[in-house]
This record gives C-alpha cells, sequence and structure tokens, in this order.
C-alpha cells in the first residue's frame, strides 16, 4: 500500500465511499449522500448547498449550523481534500477522456520529454538560485479565479429565483441521482425522464467541460475561498533534493503534473494559490527525486542571509578541467555544487570551493 500511486488510491477512496453510500440506499439506513450524510445525530452537508439553501429560503436554519461548521474546520484542516478523495468527478473524467483526449495524449507526451530532456540554461540558473532565497518568502497562499465568478453567479441565481439553481447541475448531486434513478429503475420498474436527463446532463459535463474543477465548479472555489486558512498537508519542497533549487536545472515536472496549475517548487510565484491546492498528491508522484511530501505541518524555512562580503572562487567547467583561482567572481547566492554563468568566458562553471577575498 506504501508504494501505491496516489491515482489509484483515489480512486479506491471515491469507490468505497460511493458503495457505501449505495449500500445505505439500497439497505433504507439513511445515511443519505455526498450533499448531506450523517448518522443518527452526526451529519454533514455541502457548504455550498447550505449557504444556497438559507439564500433561496431567506432564513437560517439552525440545526444546519452545526454540519456547516464541521465541513468548513474539516476545510481548513485537510484543504481541498474533498475535491480529489471524494467528489466522483475527476475519476469520471480519467474514465471518459471526452473530445479532448488526443490534446491530452500529446500534453502527457510532451511532460515525459520533459523529464528526459531537462536542460540548464541561463534562465534556469537564475530562477533555481531565486527558488532558494523564496524560501524566506511568504507563500501566495490565496488567489480567486474563474470559478469564484461562477460561485457569485450560483449564489445570484439562487437569491432571484428562490431555489438552488446549481444543484439541478451538480455533477456530484447529478452521479447519485443517475444511481438512483437507475435503482429504482431495475428495483420497480419506474421508467421516468431522469432515467435519461440525469445520466445525459453529468455525461455532457464530463465529457464538454474538461476544465469543470480547475476553472468552474463554485463549489470548488468555496472550498477553495475557506482553505486560505488552510495550512496543514501542504505540498512542502525539499530543496536539498529539488534539482531546479539544488542544482540549477529548468525541472518543471510537479508544476507539469498538478491538475490545478500551482507551482509547488516556486510557491511566491506561482499564478495559483496553495488555497487551490486539493492534496491529490500528483505532484509528489511525479517528482523523480522524492523532494516532495506533505506534512502535517511544513518548518518554515530559514531566512537566506546575504554574505557580508564577496568570495574568490575556485571553478571546474563543465568540460571537465581545473582552472585555478582567477578574477572571476561568483554571486554570493552560489554554494558549493551550484552551476552558474562566468560572463567573462562565456562558460558554465560548477563552483568547488570558495575562499573570502
Amino acid at each position: 500500500m506504501k508504494n501505491m500511486k496516489a491515482q489509484n488510491l483515489r480512486t479506491l477512496s471515491v469507490l468505497v465511499i460511493g458503495a457505501i453510500i449505495i449500500i445505505g440506499f439500497i439497505t433504507k439506513i439513511g445515511i443519505g449522500n455526498l450533499s448531506a450524510v450523517g448518522i443518527k445525530n452526526l451529519s454533514l452537508i455541502c457548504p455550498l448547498g447550505a449557504v444556497e439553501t438559507a439564500i433561496a429560503a431567506r432564513l437560517l436554519i439552525p440545526r444546519a449550523i452545526i454540519p456547516f461548521l464541521i465541513g468548513v474546520i474539516l476545510i481548513i484542516i485537510f484543504g481541498r481534500f474533498f475535491c480529489s478523495w471524494v467528489c466522483p468527478m475527476p475519476l469520471l473524467q480519467r474514465w471518459f477522456p471526452g473530445l479532448q483526449a488526443k490534446e491530452k495524449a500529446a500534453k502527457d507526451a510532451a511532460d515525459a520529454e520533459h523529464i528526459e530532456a531537462v536542460k540548464v540554461d541561463d534562465a534556469a540558473v537564475t530562477a533555481a538560485q531565486a527558488t532558494v532565497e523564496e524560501g524566506a518568502k511568504k507563500a501566495n497562499s490565496f488567489t480567486l479565479d474563474s470559478g469564484t465568478w461562477v460561485l457569485v453567479g450560483a449564489l445570484a441565481s439562487t437569491a432571484i429565483f428562490g431555489f438552488p439553481v446549481f444543484c439541478l447541475v451538480c455533477p456530484v448531486g447529478l452521479t447519485f441521482a443517475s444511481i438512483l434513478a437507475f435503482m429504482r429503475l431495475f428495483q420497480f420498474g419506474e421508467t421516468t425522464i431522469s432515467v435519461l436527463l440525469f445520466p445525459a446532463i453529468l455525461l455532457a459535463e464530463v465529457l464538454l467541460l474538461r476544465k469543470w474543477c480547475q476553472k468552474i465548479c463554485p463549489l470548488g472555489a468555496l472550498i477553495s475561498i475557506i482553505a486560505g486558512l488552510n495550512k496543514f498537508f501542504r505540498p512542502t519542497i525539499d530543496d536539498s533534493k529539488c534539482i531546479a533549487a539544488s542544482k540549477g536545472i529548468n525541472c518543471q515536472i510537479c508544476h507539469r503534473a498538478c491538475p490545478q496549475g500551482i507551482d509547488p517548487a516556486r510557491p511566491a510565484t506561482s499564478e495559483v494559490g496553495l488555497n487551490n491546492c486539493t492534496k491529490c498528491r500528483e505532484c509528489a508522484d511525479a517528482c523523480p527525486y522524492g523532494a516532495i511530501s506533505f506534512p502535517f505541518m511544513a518548518e518554515k524555512k530559514a531566512e537566506v542571509a546575504a554574505p557580508a562580503a564577496e568570495y574568490w572562487v575556485r571553478y571546474r567547467s563543465e568540460l571537465g578541467f581545473v582552472c585555478g583561482a582567477g578574477s572571476d567572481r561568483a554571486s554570493p547566492a552560489n554554494q558549493k555544487g551550484k552551476q552558474y554563468w562566468d560572463r567573462g568566458s562565456g562558460r558554465r562553471r560548477r563552483l568547488i570551493r570558495w575562499r573570502s577575498k
């Protein structure tokens, strides 16, 4: 189980949760579904559904407050965990690749080539040195995206029409509504339009809206807003293992692997904030050097202090010959083993040792 990829674990998680809910349907235990699930007095409700219901009814239901707050606490602790490990939409999109299957295959091939052909260039070295310094900077913990505007539209439509409009097209609700419709068809022979309508809408969303989770889902957007408070189980980079930070190699493997478009190696400059991280662990599985982990609470990186004086260096070129101490100076950010560009000779150098002037 330890070596099982996160994608397989996520698939297993969604299937087990789905099976438990279906068993509840069959046995009539009444545990509900992912929109509202509970056993006896312990219950959880969809945070978006709770907000929409309160807006539609123009009424705050006291009994819904505690389940809503429990959901908020879970989001603060686990972030957007629901989106990868519980929601059926990502699994359905893997099972049905849709109209962009060729584009995805091309991207996967490009990613594979990138892994095999990671090269060092001037920009890569600069970025790698910046990554070391970024350890002391605050990560980009919160960003809003197009899903936020869909969320605003969903809440506005609820206020205008007086009922939760988004719930009619929510993939989570449609998944279990479709399952229930088929169960009633085979169990009681009910032939209603829902047997065709619910699966048809769900299939259209799965096949056509391939960026649903990243760009459209208002539930994910609401969870992301709350997850701005999440400080736990965040992707953490070990700079000693990360080749971008330690060797100046232009590696974007973790960035390419992230479904949300987060750059775990450079969180301070990532266009997508860590509040959008779904804890899917795709970046950790993709990294061939094991540089990414998801600790309960990441240790704060020590600030990188620049030396007070410049240093003369003894260096070796990538061609293999050794040069004596000369007039070329390395950047103070360089350390032993780091690569940098020697403007004087036009060669890339690797620092062997340094000493003060």
